[in-house]
């Protein structure tokens, strides 16, 4: 029996995750992504994995650049995942105006200074899933390693490490 689209996607939304901004170096400009589907693969070597729509932008880019940076979001940026959430996004660069960033080693990616974590990441591999595309990505540095509480998004809301909603400004 087939499994109905809207019961899936609502057993999914009670499950809590925590939310990133992969950004990506473009020979023509940076391109930016809100993604919470991703895991930690292997200590050794030091992989992850993020799930992406196949036919979106941001997935060709990383697979025909092959580097990017994940930035571990804050609970004090959701306004930023809710930018790069967005159809028809403009630059990275553009959303990200007053932020301060600077580029990563490996990749020359966006990183967001103020994120409690940043990975700079080479694609190991890329398996087709359904409509997405499971990207293996090996950690070749972590540029920012800082703390604070993560932002995560748990029934179809940003909430702090707590699951507690979060209030806007």
């Amino acid at each position: 029996m087939p499994v109905d689209a809207a019961e899936y996607s609502a057993a999914l939304r009670q499950y809590a995750a925590g939310v990133v901004l992969l950004t990506v170096r473009d020979d023509i400009d940076d391109v930016g992504t809100t993604v919470t589907s991703l895991m930690s693969v292997s200590a050794d070597p030091p992989l992850i994995a993020l799930g992406l729509a196949a036919e979106g932008y941001p997935a060709e880019v990383l697979q025909s650049i092959g580097s990017c940076v994940v930035n571990v979001l804050g609970a004090d940026q959701a306004i930023l995942a809710s930018r790069f959430a967005s159809a028809g996004r403009p630059s990275a660069r553009h959303l990200l105006e007053s932020v301060p960033w600077h580029r990563a080693p490996v990749s020359d990616a966006i990183v967001l200074d103020g994120a409690p974590a940043a990975l700079d990441c080479t694609v190991h591999s890329v398996v087709e899933a359904g409509s997405h595309a499971l990207v293996l990505l090996q950690v070749e540095g972590v540029p920012v390693l800082g703390d604070g509480d993560p932002l995560v998004r748990l029934r179809g809301r940003w909430t702090d490490g707590a699951g507690q909603p979060l209030r806007r400004p």
